[in-house]
């Protein structure tokens, strides 16, 4: 009984929509209605700056890593379950008909929860992949790569199958942004400074 309200409050959690939330409170436009049509923080950055656009990615990730802690501290056995939960959650939110983000926030907040040192890999290899493509999205799809094949290589621990059905889900969301990448149509970073 208890593994399955741990499920259903990771999912509730999860599915919260930090992005429109914000974009509503602000009066700015509905990241559901314009630009790519995304909640999650990189559409959020487009339409309504780079303030809001971290906000939505800091809410999101703090969403994620606190339902984590807690849950690990009732039963770390509970840790991957919990994590597919707030994923599916994010990505599949019922409150707006599973419409919901791509996951890449919630993710990050997962691999914090591992160790600092997932976290801080993951955010080396998005930067160096953002500085040299300017590609959010591929940028988040190498690093949610490299982070797997880093724990199954290096950490060789019980996580790679967590890891690998996430980047399953990942590379799923973003289907359509690695074909606008391989046809060149695929939108760059660019920050709206307000």
């Amino acid at each position: 009984m208890i593994f399955f309200a741990i499920i259903f409050l990771s999912y509730l959690i999860g599915s919260i929509p930090f992005g429109v939330v914000i974009s509503y409170i602000s009066k700015k436009k509905d990241p559901r209605l314009h630009g790519s049509r995304n909640i999650g923080a990189t559409n959020v950055l487009r339409l309504s700056g780079w303030k809001l656009g971290l906000l939505t990615l800091f809410l999101d990730f703090v969403k994620s890593i606190i339902t984590l802690k807690y849950i690990v501290s009732i039963n770390p056995d509970f840790f991957s379950s919990a994590s597919i939960a707030l994923f599916l959650g994010h990505v599949f939110p019922v409150w707006l008909k599973f419409q919901g983000g791509k996951g890449i926030a919630v993710f990050i907040g997962i691999i914090f929860s591992i160790s600092i040192i997932h976290g801080l890999f993951f955010l080396i290899i998005w930067i160096i992949t953002a500085i040299f493509t300017k590609y959010s999205s591929l940028s988040a799809l190498v690093a949610s790569i490299s982070i797997l094949g880093y724990n199954f290589f290096i950490e060789s621990n019980s996580f790679s199958i967590l890891l690998l059905g996430l980047n399953i889900l990942i590379f799923l969301k973003h289907k359509d942004n690695i074909i606008r990448i391989f046809n060149k149509k695929e939108s760059k970073i660019k920050l709206k400074i307000n």
